[in-house]
């Protein structure tokens, strides 16, 4: 979920050294993809070795992107009083802290498997998405600037592109270490232990590897603005509406999805299947962003756009179908592919998702309207309807969230000029609806059951086809 710099970054360096910055930066953007999505899998296993009700294992999203806010406020509060951080210590240590408390929280798991208290383990997550935060303000910025300024948006969207894939193996790796692995048969905490200090590990070893890699600097020239005047833009403010109601609706559905797969009248998967196919809800927003970095970049030859597109979208098919075929029986790792017989329904979509990207063009209004009613008409399957086609219009709605979060972005800060930096702060800060929509659709689905419970996120997607059709529209500033 990418922030934007100003249009007054100044590089400090040649054209020559942007390959390997850029490279190391999209590594950031993988491993943050996968840790965030390893939520999705903690979820229903927390559920059931503390024996939790939906809304309390709907608490680990809380504590996640609780921080998202709580960083990201106190970011903002400095950055109007003192000066903006990341300016003064410079973008490379913004990552490196970044990575340091992801490393630490993931390592605080282990104390919280000894303890086993669900308290400590919110804790720990808490800690790890602070660091991502400090990661997203950081390295997304970083990642715009590594190259010319007119093709920022097609780079953000490869970047995010590497983070939909770390998105796409966190379930597969997770189910396998998790349930296999580290489980002894048995489902328990003590298969958390060594898992997230793998992951603390890569994480520590990452900010070893930035600190010597020598990164381009840049300065920023803007002058920061104070107060909030900002907010007197229309647009934005319907924009951080749209930020909140997004980023809820996708971390929620994602969330529940495992629980979904669980049902007898949808697929009666145990955890570890479950997680197998939550990759394929994953890596269709991987694909999709692929796609967006061609749709939205430079490239004018619409035959040669539209060729590279399919080509992407096909062998970032085989990529998900070959990762998902990798079993694990007793210690020794097999390829069993799944019949394409059974993945028909998810080829199908797959086609209408390219083909609505070359309906919705190069417009972020027209593709975030088209693709927000669709969002809406697979929820609807979703919920009334059972078997594979609900199962599969659930794994396809990863495909059409892929590039919300950047055309939503692009909208809400159109035009602001000097106020562009504070925008990005508050749009940042709406990441909180992935903390509060999910203990929403949690309490509901104690209620009404898990599988009408997705009736909450169709309320979310409602609101964006309303910013595209409408709000977007940027309106005079308010006397």
């Amino acid at each position: 979920m990418p922030t934007l710099p100003n249009n007054n970054t100044v590089l400090n360096t040649t054209a020559t050294n942007y390959r390997k910055p850029f490279l190391t930066i999209t590594f950031l953007f993988f491993m943050w993809g996968f840790i965030t999505v390893m939520n999705d899998v903690l979820i229903p296993h927390l559920k059931e070795v503390f024996e939790l009700s939906y809304f309390q294992a709907a608490l680990i999203q809380f504590a996640f992107f609780g921080a998202f806010f709580i960083i990201s406020l106190g970011y903002f509060i400095i950055s109007i009083s003192k000066g903006d951080p990341i300016s003064k210590i410079g973008y490379k240590n913004g990552i490196i802290i970044g990575l340091l408390l992801c490393g630490l929280g993931c390592c605080l798991f282990y104390p919280a498997t000894i303890f086993q208290r669900y308290g400590i383990f919110l804790s720990a997550l808490f800690v790890l998405a602070s660091g991502v935060t400090i990661l997203q303000i950081a390295a997304n910025p970083y990642a715009a600037i590594l190259g010319k300024p007119e093709t920022a948006s097609s780079r953000l969207n490869l970047a995010q592109g590497f983070n939909s894939f770390g998105a796409t193996l966190a379930p597969l790796v997770g189910a396998i270490l998790l349930y296999k692995v580290f489980s002894n048969g048995e489902i328990t905490v003590d298969s958390l232990k060594i898992p997230y200090l793998i992951y603390g590990g890569l994480f520590f070893l990452l900010a070893i590897i930035i600190k010597f890699v020598n990164l381009p600097s840049f300065k920023n020239t803007e002058s920061l603005e104070k107060g909030l005047y900002v907010l007197k833009f229309r647009h934005v403010v319907l924009g951080m509406i749209a930020i909140f109601v997004y980023v809820g609706g996708e971390v929620t559905i994602g969330s529940f999805l495992i629980n979904f797969f669980k049902l007898e009248s949808i697929a009666g998967m145990d955890e570890s299947q479950g997680g197998v196919f939550l990759s394929y809800y994953w890596g269709g927003a991987m694909i999709g962003r692929f796609l967006g970095s061609v749709a939205m970049g430079s490239m004018t030859d619409k035959t040669r756009k539209y060729i590279t597109m399919a080509g992407l979208s096909v062998i970032s098919f085989m990529v998900i179908y070959f990762i998902t075929g990798v079993k694990n029986n007793d210690g020794a790792f097999t390829l069993e592919l799944i019949p394409f017989a059974e993945i028909q329904f998810f080829i199908f979509f797959l086609v209408i998702n390219y083909l609505a990207f070359l309906i919705g063009g190069s417009k972020p209004h027209r593709v975030l309207t088209l693709f927000a009613s669709i969002v809406i008409v697979l929820l609807i399957i979703m919920i009334t309807t059972q078997g594979t086609i609900a199962f599969w219009s659930a794994i396809a709605i990863g495909a059409f969230n892929s590039i919300l979060w950047s055309n939503i972005f692009t909208l809400a800060i159109k035009d602001l000029g000097k106020y562009t930096s504070q925008a990005s702060s508050l749009l940042v800060m709406m990441i909180v609806g992935g903390a509060l929509v999910p203990i929403l659709q949690g309490a509901v689905a104690d209620s009404i059951g898990i599988q009408l419970s997705f009736i909450i996120p169709v309320f979310c997607y409602a609101y964006l086809i309303f910013y595209g059709l409408k709000g977007y529209q940027i309106k005079p500033i308010k006397a």
